[in-house]
């Protein structure tokens, strides 16, 4: 049984511990600061025994520590642990800044928290809410840091589950329970590692919210992570702003006017796009020589997959037009047939692309697919023109 020294000191990470047992990579102690990845909280990393530790797995009464290689002591060797300073205290920062966000969620809107998630770069929380407010989300954020500056205590204790009051959720199991208090604010049981008052947590940042199936996601920064993700921001707006000549002040409204202009753009291009196609189409179409039923077959193995599409679309707008297109790589097929061509486009490129061994459909009248290699392309595209 592995006794856990981060449970009462998360401060606590220079140590000494008797090695019960080593398998492989794997070393078993006797007590151990090295925090496991549980609860949503990353493992702590650091050095044991002059070995980098580069995992820590919770098996429930004993903790293993997984080395980057092979220790070179055995069973009742007297060991040395150093747990990643920085590491832990970002994890701290993280942790309890998720007690103080979800206090307040709920608090002043009633939100519980279903679940949490602390990542390398940012941490989430799931509310059990559809859609939340701006403005919601603001004031929360303002509150998470004025109780930041009020610099109130974060204690840990131990208690039992059946008698603990006031928690924020009831306690997942029985008997003893550590919870993590908040002065005034919040009481949960955890087993995670967590700074001492809430002026340890630093700034408070919430970077957006995202809706989850029933649920909204809330990702948010802390202390040093917060730090570091607003001088990135700050330094990417510096640049964007440098570059067209503005402040930062104006770079919203400026954003918005080149989006407008660049949507304004792309729809003028679309449709330059279209004019195109629709005189290269009509090129085809009276360069080709109608079979006996009258119906042209349009044949283009130049163009790109996109303008491929904007062709096909205005082929199948001419009447008793039979359009095929292809590209070389990825090897692909584009077939397109008018109303009044009797050909269901879908369907035959369906029953082409299944007998060489292709993928793809579409619609009666426009319709894509591609092939393994360039000679089943061949293959396919001879039979397209034979067949209908």
């Amino acid at each position: 049984m592995t006794r856990r020294l981060y449970y009462t000191d998360s401060y606590l990470t220079d140590f000494s511990a008797t090695v019960l047992s080593v398998d492989g990579r794997r070393v078993y102690l006797d007590s151990t600061s090295f925090y496991p990845t549980s609860g949503g909280q990353p493992h702590d990393v650091g050095v044991l025994g002059g070995e980098q530790v580069v995992d820590v797995v919770d098996e429930e009464s004993r903790i293993a520590h997984v080395l980057a290689g092979a220790p070179a002591y055995s069973a009742n060797a007297e060991v040395r642990g150093k747990v990643d300073w920085r590491r832990r205290f970002d994890h701290m920062q993280q942790h309890t800044g998720q007690h103080l966000l979800s206090a307040l969620f709920e608090e002043m809107f009633g939100h519980p928290t279903v679940s949490v998630h602390f990542g390398d770069v940012s941490s989430t929380l799931d509310l059990d809410v559809e859609t939340l407010g701006r403005d919601g989300v603001a004031e929360v954020e303002r509150r998470a840091n004025q109780t930041m500056l009020d610099n109130r205590t974060v204690q840990v204790g131990f208690e039992d589950a059946a008698t603990a009051a006031g928690l924020r959720k009831p306690p997942e199991r029985e008997g003893k329970i550590r919870v993590v208090t908040i002065d005034g604010l919040d009481r949960s049981a955890c087993g995670g590692t967590h700074v001492r008052s809430t002026g340890e947590i630093g700034p408070v940042v919430i970077r957006r919210v995202e809706k989850q199936k029933k649920l909204s996601r809330v990702e948010f920064l802390c202390g040093w992570r917060a730090l570091g993700r607003s001088r990135a921001d700050l330094d990417a707006l510096t640049r964007m702003a440098a570059s067209m000549s503005a402040s930062m002040d104006e770079l919203p409204s400026l954003v918005e006017t080149q989006a407008q202009k660049l949507r304004a753009a792309d729809s003028e291009l679309r449709k330059l796009g279209e004019a195109v196609a629709a005189y290269h189409a009509h090129d085809l179409y009276n360069a080709a020589v109608p079979d006996p039923s009258g119906l042209r077959r349009l044949i283009d193995r130049s163009s790109p997959m996109a303008e491929l599409r904007i062709l096909a679309l205005a082929a199948s707008r001419l009447p008793r037009a039979l359009f095929i297109g292809t590209t070389a790589s990825p090897p692909a097929v584009v077939l397109a047939a008018s109303e009044d061509s009797g050909v269901n486009a879908g369907t035959v490129l369906r029953a082409a692309l299944d007998k060489h061994g292709g993928r793809g459909g579409g619609s009666p009248r426009v319709a894509q697919g591609t092939v393994g290699d360039v000679a089943s392309l061949e293959a396919l595209v001879s039979e397209l023109c034979t067949a209908v």
